[in-house]
């Protein structure tokens, strides 16, 4: 027996994977790469301000050098943040968000602010998750 799903029926998400005809992947792609934690604080330290490496190093809590580099240089090759080397002695390098990244600022605060109004339902659910032994 065979279901058949019509496009009133789906969601956004499967009304957009269906267009693009990709499966997913973009969205999927996107989310992997921009939606871990790092990348985040990253956007939202950024945010309306160019930095040096260090300054970011110094206000993004728990980060180490190497995964900010990365994150960085991901958020670079994606687009969403600019990189300018100055021709100093020291070398100075700046980075700020493009007018792409900045877009990112909205959905991330959303997602922070859900994040914080339900911490306590999540933990929780946590909590009655291991208790039951699940």
């Amino acid at each position: 027996m065979s279901v058949t799903v019509t496009r009133s029926a789906m969601s956004e998400y499967e009304k957009t994977c269906l267009i693009r005809g990709d499966g997913g992947r973009a969205i999927r792609g996107v989310l992997d790469r921009n939606g871990d934690k790092r990348t985040l604080l990253v956007v939202a330290t950024l945010h309306g301000e160019r930095m040096r490496f260090t300054e970011l190093l110094h206000r993004i809590p728990g980060i180490s050098q190497r995964m900010l580099t990365l994150t960085l240089r991901h958020l670079e090759r994606d687009g969403l943040v600019g990189r300018t080397a100055y021709a100093e002695v020291p070398p100075r390098v700046e980075y700020e968000l493009t007018p792409v990244g900045r877009t990112l600022i909205e959905p991330a605060v959303t997602l922070a602010e859900w994040a914080i109004e339900h911490n306590p339902d999540i933990e929780r659910s946590h909590q009655a998750y291991d208790t039951r032994g699940g």
